[in-house]
């Protein structure tokens, strides 16, 4: 073979390699990840997503495309997202951050599957109609974070005892506001603690929260579930060091950030699950055939700097039972 064919043939082969290429990357599932959080605070879950798509046999760049599309906490922002999701002919949509958006992307389509992650009881929230049957294009992951309310007011009044009033932070514009209100409402009942509730949709209404609370007295904050407080995550726990409010949060997030303490479901166990869903519906399986996960993991998470800085002592018996004592 002389050098020109020699040339001749490389440089086909080369253009049928490309050409292959391009057919399969044309050819590579996309999956939808519709957020009403931010990328800065959900880094940490969207690596357990991909894990949870690894274990499935899907791995992002080769063989599967993850189209991320973020609200930020404004949710008039997740029709027009869902909307371009939908448009891109996505094979599946993963919706999370509240039940805003599995509850947009439902709206959107009965045809693509939707996998959700989402605090909220998703019979209750209309998401689905059971657990163990959700019928129609949905299932996922119920992450429980509502019900979990009273439990995190328990922890901070054993961290702060006495007779002071304790704050609750809730964003009124979440679904889930007045069940959380009724848990903490209940359970403050029961322990005979008053609380100082305060809502927060916006960040000068977070501002303006953090005044009132210290106008009237209050000795230790509750931080409610809601994706758009967790992407102002930075921001509140300043404020909480600012009037030194010892404070709760639902996600350890808060306290990588310098917050008092967290007690909730692990979110990146629950990311790696909603993955493993997605890369099953790759793969072949029914939402219908799926019933919706329940957390087995839940964590509590206490900053022992922050206490010191704040002149509390934290009970022996809560950091034995801590899950991570951040020093």
């Amino acid at each position: 073979m002389g050098r020109r064919e020699f040339i001749t043939l490389l440089a086909t082969a080369a253009a049928c390699w490309t050409v292959s290429a391009r057919a399969q990357q044309s050819a590579m599932p996309v999956v939808g990840f519709l957020s009403g959080g931010s990328p800065a605070a959900w880094a940490a879950y969207v690596a357990a997503f991909r894990k949870g798509l690894n274990d499935t046999g899907f791995t992002e760049g080769h063989n599967v495309t993850i189209d991320f599309r973020w609200a930020d906490g404004h949710y008039d922002r997740l029709a027009d997202l869902a909307a371009g999701l939908i448009n891109r002919k996505v094979a599946v949509l993963f919706a999370a951050g509240g039940s805003e958006p599995v509850k947009t992307a439902k709206a959107a389509t009965s045809a693509t599957p939707i996998v959700f992650a989402s605090a909220l009881d998703p019979v209750r929230a209309g998401i689905v109609v059971s657990i163990n049957r959700p019928e129609g294009n949905v299932t996922g992951v119920s992450m429980l974070g509502s019900a979990l309310e009273a439990k995190r007011l328990g922890l901070l009044t054993e961290i702060v005892p006495g007779a002071g009033s304790i704050g609750v932070l809730i964003n009124p514009n979440y679904e889930g506001a007045n069940l959380e209100l009724h848990e903490l409402q209940e359970a403050a009942h029961a322990i005979k603690r008053q609380i100082d509730i305060v809502r927060a949709g916006t960040d000068t209404e977070i501002d303006a929260a953090f005044m009132t609370l210290a106008q009237h007295g209050a000795v230790a904050l509750v931080v409610a579930e809601d994706p758009f407080l967790g992407t102002r995550s930075e921001h509140l726990v300043q404020l909480a060091a600012r009037f030194k409010l010892p404070t709760i949060y639902y996600n350890r997030t808060f306290v990588k950030a310098g917050g008092l303490a967290s007690y909730g479901t692990d979110f990146a166990d629950v990311f790696r699950q909603a993955g493993v869903y997605v890369g099953k519906i790759l793969k072949g399986a029914r939402p219908a055939d799926l019933p919706v996960l329940q957390p087995t993991k839940f964590e509590f998470v206490i900053n022992l700097k922050t206490a010191k800085l704040l002149g509390l002592t934290v009970p022996f018996g809560l950091l034995n039972a801590a899950d991570e004592v951040v020093e």
